[in-house]
């Protein structure tokens, strides 16, 4: 086969590591090819001291790399969903393979750019979008293949595990730790995307539809950060046996698919739950495999390029197949794809964290008991702290059995307005994840 010529947009951190990985390891990378890889061109706005480039044929006009015609496949690492999507479908109008890490552009827009990629006849690799370096998408869509998927649950975003994390060892607060992760660089300026959940939205959307064979459905995911997670929620937890995780969590059944990233109470001697600092895991249940773990680095520089690196190769393989072949964009044939109801948030069932602020009066329990008992909830534990010398409230801390969201969120209005509550009732979901 004749050497396989690759152009490469954005030289930040995963570009500059994907540079160094190839150079470093092109011997084995083309060996295991089966033929020669040269970077071709690279497009950049600017050049990265992180790897070296002075002798690379470079141009500050990413789509000079979409349009040159010795270019075979195009590795997209700009990131955004503007720029970086016309760069995508002008590279596939030019007939080139695409490579990308861009979870927010594959999760947004991903069923549009496969049937334009599909109609040209190239691919569009994404193992770096989801989970860094954990080859998760290879899994799912290949070596999972034999399974039905039941359900998965991944940590799989860095930031808000390290918040979590430090929150847990060292008892401290949300605000405190943002800050030290914003230092660190695991978190941007406006860390909204991170700690509100919206990055491993787009990454659960990607994992949902190659694990149940449904188009991308982003805009009908259900979100919830971390943000109102408190110190005393981290220990409450610990002494209940449980954990805090910002989970996402994809489950199908008769109903639907249900598709939801939230903070998650489970269970301690749960491998996922001694997920910590920056790592990411994915937790995936198959009907004939049982549960499979796949824990790794989920960002930085090289783990990242390993998974681009990785596409590189799997594309060069695949060029001496016959098209029919390839395996599919989400691992399904796309005549195949099913478009399943995404069950809305009120009609999933869990179980629940509950801690209030509550009156220490005879009886308060009791009335709280009540009204969880009237709404269809029972109790499985309690946690009812003395009060502070001074004070005449106690936090009651609650977990209950599984009960449909909508049920939970009627029992916490009506325990709000009793006279013996204080505040607002913080609640966070339970998963057993067995």
């Amino acid at each position: 086969m004749k050497p396989v010529k690759v152009g490469l947009c954005g030289l930040g951190t995963v570009g500059s590591g994907t540079i160094n990985v190839l150079r470093r390891n092109m011997r084995e990378i083309s060996a295991r090819a089966g033929t020669e890889i040269i970077i071709e061109q690279i497009g950049a706005r600017r050049d990265n001291s992180a790897c070296d480039t002075s002798s690379e044929n470079v141009t500050r006009d990413i789509f000079e790399v979409a349009r040159n015609p010795d270019v075979d496949i195009v590795i997209e690492l700009i990131g955004g969903t503007t720029v970086a999507k016309e760069l995508v479908e002008l590279a596939i109008d030019n007939g080139k393979h695409i490579i990308t890490a861009n979870k927010a552009m594959i999760a947004e827009f991903g069923n549009e750019l496969f049937t334009r990629a599909e109609a040209k006849g190239v691919t569009i690799a994404y193992e770096a979008a989801v989970a860094g370096g954990i080859p998760i998408i290879k899994a799912l869509r290949e070596g999972l293949a034999a399974n039905k998927v039941e359900w998965l649950a991944g940590i799989i975003n860095g930031t808000g595990n390290f918040i979590l994390t430090e929150m847990k060892d060292k008892g401290r607060d949300f605000a405190d730790v943002l800050k030290e992760a914003q230092d660190l660089g695991y978190a941007e300026a406006d860390p909204t995307f991170d700690v509100e959940g919206i990055d491993a939205a787009h990454k659960l959307v990607i994992l949902a539809s190659i694990a149940f064979g449904m188009p991308l459905q982003f805009d009908k995911i259900f979100t919830e950060g971390i943000s109102t997670i408190e110190p005393q929620d981290v220990t409450y937890a610990e002494e209940l046996g449980y954990r805090i995780k910002h989970l996402g969590i994809a489950r199908q059944s008769d109903q639907g698919v249900e598709l939801r990233v939230h903070p998650t109470l489970i269970p301690e001697k749960r491998l996922i739950a001694n997920v910590d600092g920056v790592m990411n895991a994915v937790l995936v249940k198959g009907d004939a495999v049982g549960p499979t773990l796949y824990y790794g680095a989920g960002a930085g520089a090289e783990p990242t390029a390993s998974a681009v690196v990785a596409d590189l190769v799997d594309l060069v393989r695949s060029f001496s197949a016959p098209q029919e072949n390839k395996v599919a964009h989400l691992g399904f044939a796309p005549d195949s794809l099913t478009e399943y109801p995404i069950i809305p948030m009120n009609d999933v069932e869990t179980a629940y964290y509950m801690r209030m602020t509550a009156k220490d009066r005879p009886g308060t329990l009791n009335q709280v008991t009540k009204v969880l008992s009237d709404t269809g909830i029972s109790i499985e534990a309690v946690i009812q702290k003395e009060p502070t010398s001074g004070e005449s409230a106690v936090s009651l801390i609650l977990l209950t059995s599984r009960a449909l969201e909508r049920q939970l969120l009627a029992a916490i209005e009506s325990i709000e307005a009793l006279d013996e509550i204080e505040g607002q009732v913080a609640h966070i979901r339970v998963e057993s994840l067995g």
